[in-house]
């Protein structure tokens, strides 16, 4: 490893000593904002000092294993230094490219719980049972990964599937993985409506918002418009008399071009009124903190080559061809032929590559 690196490292350590006092200061303690940011820092400060550590005792390893191999005489040692330094030799390249990611900084939205939202586009009724396919997709795979997925709304398509659904998923590191995700999924193949068995081309829009805390956007809640509506769909009578589905309208100001824009948001996920208005608020958050935070998100954009996480939600990422039973990511030229695992929720593969691309280009950009 470079000295370069070596010296970042060590120019780190103040810093971490420093956050571990802070984090146990009762003033700050008291500021929410400051010491989630506070805790957060040291997490990956800590996460950083480890590996370091373990870098400086694989170097004085290898130092000390090459020392007794030129000194002992003993076959015996001679053969456990060997293996010593063996050991070492391994172990350093790894260390130097699992720190040199870590000296990269991570997105800050990485560990936040997610808030998506899945649309039908061109392509009527097919394009609604692809968004309906898309949420089926997800769903598994975040069973797999042990996340909860909660349906906020929805509404159906006339043949089945959904026009629009959104769904929050919480769980450890969300936004990170599932970041990957937002854009066009382009879908080719013979809808069941085709009598004449032509391949059609449909899509249909993802859309990955990091979830909000309260204190990352400010509202004025008493200028938020409340609406009540009976929710319709699974849950008997008791759905139809009472009106449990709440609407809220906000009229937001962008900070930065000082336009006003009605943002509106509904919730009709459980029968408990209050509980809908409180997810409505969480919703309202996100979605202007998703506006906000998009400033941020060009910004990366704008000086990134592959755009893999960010930019566009109009791009087209990926296309699932089902004659052919073939994925391909564009963004980074990814083809596999394993559709039918894939829309089971076998995405993580390609989730793996996505994340390699981005971070040689966060390396790049770090010039690491």
């Amino acid at each position: 490893m470079t000295n370069n690196i070596l010296e970042k490292l060590d120019g780190l350590v103040p810093r971490f000593e420093e956050i571990s006092t802070l984090i146990t200061d009762p003033s700050v303690i008291a500021d929410q904002k400051r010491y989630v940011q506070l805790t957060k820092e040291y997490k990956n400060l800590e996460d950083i000092m480890h590996a370091r550590k373990e870098y400086i005792n694989a170097v004085k390893g290898l130092e000390e294993a090459k020392q007794l191999l030129a000194t002992e005489d003993d076959p015996d040692m001679k053969e456990m230094a060997r293996e010593e330094a063996a050991a070492c030799e391994h172990r350093i390249p790894e260390l130097e490219e699992q720190i040199k990611l870590l000296l990269v900084p991570a997105d800050p939205e990485d560990g936040k719980n997610v808030t998506m939202e899945i649309r039908g586009g061109t392509g009527g009724d097919e394009a609604a049972l692809f968004a309906g396919d898309l949420f089926r997709m997800y769903s598994k795979y975040c069973e797999l990964k042990g996340w909860k997925v909660t349906v906020s709304s929805f509404s159906e398509g006339a043949a089945g599937g959904y026009k629009e659904i959104i769904f929050n998923v919480t769980g450890e590191g969300v936004y990170g993985i599932l970041k990957y995700e937002s854009g066009v999924h382009r879908v080719q193949r013979v809808p069941v409506t085709e009598t004449q068995g032509r391949v059609h081309t449909s899509a249909a829009t993802v859309a990955v918002l990091p979830e909000a805390e309260p204190f990352d956007v400010q509202i004025n809640e008493g200028e938020i418009k409340w609406d009540t509506f009976r929710s319709s769909g699974a849950g008997g009578q008791n759905v139809n008399k009472v009106e449990s589905g709440v609407r809220a309208r906000y009229v937001w100001t962008n900070p930065n071009t000082g336009e006003k824009e009605e943002i509106l948001v509904e919730c009709t996920e459980t029968r408990d009124q209050p509980k809908n208005k409180e997810r409505a608020l969480a919703r309202l958050r996100t979605r202007i903190y998703d506006r906000e935070h998009q400033k941020y998100i060009d910004d990366i954009a704008s000086r990134r080559k592959t755009m893999v996480s960010t930019g566009d939600r109009s791009a087209k990422i990926r296309t699932y061809n089902y004659p052919q039973g073939r994925i391909t990511d564009h963004r980074i030229n990814y083809t596999i032929y394993n559709l039918a695992a894939f829309m089971d929720g076998d995405i993580q593969d390609c989730i793996d590559h996505l994340i390699v691309a981005e971070n040689a280009e966060r390396l790049k950009e770090a010039q690491l």
